[in-house]
């Protein structure tokens, strides 16, 4: 069972950026495609930005043109680089394979002032 923990969310002004990190406590690189997923308060939790291990990248519309999904294999570790963030990108992010293989790990906030 591979850990996950995130980092690197915050409260921003809209319009700012914060990098999201997830650290895999083993290899991912053998689990394909990882992804970045959020839950706001009261909603479903959605995948946001997926990346192939092939490099390809999905977006869902909402974000795409601010938020870079990447990985560092080497590092195990997953990325997601935000940019002009909007207060309803306020949620918790999480990362994980698409579709989701590992327990879910805590999270970081990320919080969006108007």
């Amino acid at each position: 069972q591979v850990q996950l923990v995130e980092s690197g969310g915050g409260l921003v002004q809209t319009g700012g950026s914060l990098r999201l990190s997830c650290a895999a406590s083993g290899s991912i690189f053998r689990f394909g495609a990882m992804g970045w997923y959020r839950q706001a308060p009261g909603k479903q939790r959605e995948l946001v930005a997926r990346l192939s291990s092939g490099g390809n990248t999905n977006y869902v519309d909402s974000v795409k043109g601010r938020f870079t999904i990447s990985r560092d294999n080497a590092k195990n570790t997953v990325y997601l680089q935000m940019t002009s963030l909007k207060p309803e990108d306020t949620a918790v992010y999480y990362c994980n394979t698409v579709p989701e293989l590992w327990s879910w790990g805590q999270g970081t906030q990320v919080t969006v002032s108007s």
